[in-house]
């Protein structure tokens, strides 16, 4: 180096961060699902239960959200509750379409979500429903 000139140093490279958002790396969710009808009257077979969930992605997603794989795994015609398969892909498509749904052959009804979650064994037991003696 002559005098008088700096010595070029060199620049360590730039650090690179890469951002990685990990949903759950579950192929499926599950929700526990209770149906709601005020004022009583018939209760859905569990095929009138599919036919119904179906047909709520039907009217809210279209045919492309009524091709969307849910399975009833569990139905309890009593309490009218029930427990869904679905992709991970279409959790929100079939939450949303079940919480928009607000008929049943032209009676009022409602869906309620209890619970949800990427494994079948953390919806086997519910803290909220456990009787003490």
């Amino acid at each position: 180096a002559r005098p008088g000139e700096r010595m070029a140093r060199a620049e360590p490279p730039a650090a690179t961060f890469e951002r990685r958002v990990l949903r759950s790396a579950a192929e499926h969710h599950y929700l526990r699902v209770r149906l709601e009808l005020p004022d009583g009257g018939a209760r859905p077979s569990v095929a009138q239960f599919k036919q119904l969930v179906v047909s709520a992605l039907r009217e809210l997603h279209g045919e492309v959200g009524a091709a969307l794989p849910v399975d009833v795994l569990t139905y309890e015609e009593k309490t009218l509750c029930a427990i869904l398969r679905v992709v991970s892909s279409g959790l929100v498509k079939l939450w949303s379409a079940l919480t928009l749904l607000g008929f049943y052959q032209n009676r009022r009804c409602a869906f309620r979500v209890l619970q949800a979650s990427p494994f079948l064994l953390a919806l086997s037991g519910n803290s909220r429903e456990l009787v003490l003696d």
